[in-house]
């Protein structure tokens, strides 16, 4: 653990704050959780010398720019913003990320940052992902990237590419995890109040953070498959069966990778789905109920009571979202 992490940050006119705002500060709090013995040696590298305004007005003082000696960085963040497409168009930016993806472990862009990389000449054949918004743009421009649209973020080989704007956490999360083990980045995670990992097209349930499985583990796509089909009349013996295995062996797994029952995820995967229907739609308690996998409205009311003491009609004139 006694390892030390050189990033670089990429800034330009026009960047997108929050693009490097979040995952600079997921990274630092990796040095204050272990007390600095580990952690990320943070520098941002300006495309001008001088102050660089972000898209929201705030400026910053780049530590170096792009045409001044520079450290070997392991890793590279380029962040997007309304300013990335005259960026990108800018030749001694092209040549300078040319070369530092021939000598960084991995190459981040974040939003449409990537349209810099893809300037670069290095989105050639590479499976990406970018803000919606950019979507049409992104496979004009650079027809040979293979776009994933829906995805948070994705890697291929030493790119790894996001979503648009928050998504730039989630994956700075996941580094965090590469470089320091899942412990660290669900303790970051905590500390930011944001979720572990997020997988695109599905809501994520707050309280599932620590039973969220790591990828590659045997239950993950099982918990994908719960979470995509919450109205389905789930048994541990039609989970187990799904995945080849006998119901007992499937709970004892579950409960080692996951530190739950595989019914209690599901359960309370349910409570959590119904809480966001109650938060954001105009939806029945009965159909609300229905949806999330409850025999009944009344099986809804007495799960909310035992869970948040609390009903679903009192939590929804609460916590609704403002104009519902």
């Amino acid at each position: 653990m006694m390892k030390r992490i050189k990033v670089g940050m990429l800034v330009f006119p026009g960047f997108q704050l929050l693009d490097i705002a979040g995952p600079r500060d997921a990274f630092a709090e990796v040095n204050v959780l272990s007390n600095g013995l580990c952690g990320y040696e943070i520098l941002t590298i300006g495309t001008t010398r001088g102050s660089v305004r972000s898209a929201s007005g705030l400026s910053t003082v780049p530590d170096r720019t792009i045409f001044d000696a520079s450290p070997t960085f392991d890793t590279l963040v380029v962040p997007g913003g309304l300013g990335i497409f005259d960026a990108s168009g800018d030749p001694a930016l092209s040549q300078w990320l040319e070369g530092q993806s021939r000598q960084c472990r991995r190459l981040a862009a974040i939003c449409n940052g990537l349209f810099a990389l893809g300037s670069a000449g290095l989105l050639h054949n590479k499976v990406v992902t970018t803000h919606w918004m950019d979507v049409a743009r992104l496979a004009s421009t650079f027809p040979t990237a293979k776009i994933e649209a829906d995805n948070i973020f994705v890697r291929d080989g030493n790119i790894y590419t996001t979503a648009g704007v928050t998504a730039g956490i989630d994956l700075s999360l996941a580094l965090v995890e590469e470089d320091f083990g899942r412990q660290m980045a669900l303790d970051v995670a905590k500390y930011l109040v944001v979720y572990l990992r997020r997988s695109g097209g599905q809501s994520q349930f707050s309280p599932l953070l620590e039973t969220q499985a790591s990828p590659g583990s045997q239950t993950i796509a099982l918990q994908q498959f719960m979470l995509d089909n919450l109205h389905v009349d789930h048994t541990v013996a039609s989970l187990a069966e799904r995945v080849h295995m006998s119901a007992r062996n499937l709970s004892r797994i579950f409960v080692k990778e996951c530190g739950t029952t595989p019914m209690l995820f599901l359960a309370n995967a349910r409570i959590d789905a119904a809480r966001r229907c109650l938060e954001g739609t105009e939806l029945s308690i009965r159909e609300i109920a229905q949806r999330c996998g409850f025999d009944d409205a009344d099986g809804l009311r007495r799960a909310f009571s035992r869970r948040l003491q609390i009903g679903p009609s009192e939590y929804r004139d609460r916590f609704r979202s403002r104009g519902k």
